[in-house]
């Protein structure tokens, strides 16, 4: 909430309590794509961290988010089609185990 007592929209949109790790695919063919994507996420405040594949044509982040509006939020951006393809939620509990490993492309 504001100091008028207005909740805003935007901070409620990416805070849902729980720590999400997700996978999507998105056509990033150029290095101009991807590093306009890799900005685009950067500028996501909910997002932890983030891994854009750009051979497998894939994106991982985590973060506490909700994934449908990140992925919204994505497509509308880029202006291209963003396909969820996992999603795994964590409790407190195993979030401070995943922030010290983290995710490592191999």
């Amino acid at each position: 909430m504001n100091q008028a007592g207005v909740s805003n929209p935007a901070n409620s949109i990416f805070m849902s309590g729980k720590y999400c790790c997700m996978v999507m695919r998105i056509n990033v063919d150029c290095n101009a794509c991807c590093r306009k994507l890799r900005k685009i996420i950067l500028n996501l405040r909910a997002i932890e961290s983030h891994l854009i594949e750009k051979q497998e044509c894939r994106v991982s982040v985590c973060g506490t988010f909700r994934p449908s509006d990140v992925a919204i939020k994505i497509r509308k951006k880029m202006n291209r089609r963003v396909q969820i393809l996992e999603i795994q939620e964590f409790d407190a509990t195993t979030t401070e185990q995943i922030e010290h490993n983290p995710m490592v492309q191999g």
